[in-house]
């Protein structure tokens, strides 16, 4: 899972002290509780060290001469859950952004809940659902896709919660739920395999009689078979 998160700052101008001055700005993240000197999450100072657990993961997207602090979260993981603050430094200028900071809150993906077996024909609830804990709300937005919903109608599809006629042809399909937090701009998803059970179709009995001789005399034998189509096409047979 990657996160994006949109940052712009300005600086408390003084009239002693201008952002605006011909040193390179240097934009640091840091978790709660380090100091100015501990490691960084992420900088874009070549001289700062970064946190070995963030390093190639956390990096800067924006250009901070243009007030941009946003940040790129790649493959984020629950330990990476925490308060993070800004801290901006140009020349003489540095401050910490105190009052507003990051509060990262990674999850688990979402859980897809239904009655199993899945049974062809009989109308199945399915649920999508997120455990999340997070500083604010943060309304959900969900979407569904897989083959097994391609006759329903789409604006069903942006639920929690939708019903689900399972047909044969739909076992062994994948079916999968997203789920976005709106404002953190991080999408969630899991992806289910559908196993459904249903009668046997085309079922085929052959019964066939044929005369043979025996020592006493003539006999009357009987051959039988039967034959069906299961799950995924193949024919299965016994005599």
């Amino acid at each position: 899972m990657d996160v994006h998160v949109p940052c712009s700052f300005s600086y408390p101008w003084s009239s002693g002290n201008s952002w605006y001055s011909s040193d390179e700005p240097f934009i640091y993240w840091f978790r709660e509780g380090d100091r100015h000197y501990s490691d960084a999450v992420a900088t874009n100072d070549r001289k700062k060290r970064v946190k070995s657990e963030t390093q190639g993961r956390f990096r800067l997207l924006g250009d901070p001469r243009d007030n941009d602090c946003s940040l790129s979260i790649k493959e984020a993981r629950l330990s990476d859950s925490g308060v993070y603050y800004l801290r901006v430094e140009r020349g003489s200028l540095k401050y910490n952004y105190r009052e507003k900071q990051l509060n990262l809150q990674v999850t688990e993906k979402p859980d897809i809940q239904f009655l199993e077996p899945l049974e062809s024909g009989r109308r199945t609830p399915l649920t999508c659902s997120l455990s999340l804990v997070c500083d604010g709300p943060h309304p959900l937005l969900f979407s569904w896709a897989g083959d097994a919903l391609d006759a329903m109608n789409p604006d069903t599809l942006h639920s929690s919660e939708l019903t689900l006629t399972p047909r044969p042809q739909d076992h062994g399909t994948n079916l999968t739920c997203w789920v976005t937090l709106q404002g953190a701009q991080v999408t969630l998803e899991r992806t289910v395999l559908l196993n459904v059970s249903y009668a046997p179709r085309n079922l085929r009995i052959s019964l066939s009689f044929r005369n043979i001789t025996g020592r006493t005399g003539p006999l009357l034998s009987r051959a039988g078979s039967c034959s069906w189509d299961h799950h995924q096409g193949v024919a299965g047979e016994w005599a």
